[in-house]
């Protein structure tokens, strides 16, 4: 079984290189070059994790395989906007996934963990559905934006939304994620806390104080 640690960094990272070689080689020598450049770097990073773990992971053959077939059409119409969509594929791609994963009722993102041999407490893994599916919502948000990027923006500003801007975003995201499941889950708490009591006076009314006491 693949390390999901592995699978969560190429899910950022995989194509990264073939991004960077794109726009460093469009910028000074055109479009074509960019592109074979590109193409080159993503059949490198297939061959490296072959090389190096005897085996490619799913999400490195999807998002490199990708970009082969995109940069092989945008080749064709010497176009780089093909090429370009593939951060949007992805990213939609995953929402599909998160959102696909609900339908079966196994979150995503408590497969992943359990993978791991991670195991969330009840409290929290009852609330792993909703976070999987806000998690969605941003990957939805982000894959129109990146569609907005291959079309308007410049390449090297495209770049920088591949590369630091999803990762940085995403970090930013989940922390304010935590933040928002840490207090939801205290709430949860204290709201159970405040049931057990009322639940104790209930038991201890004041009618059975009066029978104790009279005899």
């Amino acid at each position: 079984m693949s390390n999901p640690k592995r699978q969560m960094g190429a899910l950022f990272f995989a194509g990264l290189l073939p991004v960077i070689a794109f726009t460093l080689i469009e910028e000074y020598y055109g479009t074509v070059a960019g592109l074979i450049a590109g193409m080159v770097f993503g059949v490198g990073e297939i061959t490296y994790e072959l090389v190096k773990h005897k085996k490619v992971q799913k999400i490195t053959w999807i998002g490199n395989g990708l970009l082969l077939v995109l940069g092989g059409v945008s080749l064709i119409s010497s176009e780089g906007i093909w090429f370009k969509l593939q951060p949007a594929l992805m990213e939609a791609a995953l929402v599909v996934a998160m959102w696909g994963s609900l339908l079966v009722k196994k979150p995503l993102l408590v497969v992943l963990a359990e993978q791991q041999g991670q195991k969330f407490p009840d409290a929290i893994k009852a609330k792993m559905s909703g976070v999987t599916f806000r998690v969605g919502l941003f990957f939805l948000a982000h894959t129109g934006l990146a569609v907005w990027a291959a079309f308007a923006w410049s390449t090297t500003a495209w770049a920088l939304l591949k590369g630091i801007g999803l990762t940085v975003s995403f970090v930013l995201y989940l922390i304010l994620e935590v933040i928002f499941l840490r207090k939801s889950i205290s709430a949860q708490a204290l709201q159970q806390m405040q049931q057990e009591l009322t639940d104790g006076h209930t038991l201890i009314s004041p009618e059975s104080s009066c029978k104790t006491t009279s005899r």
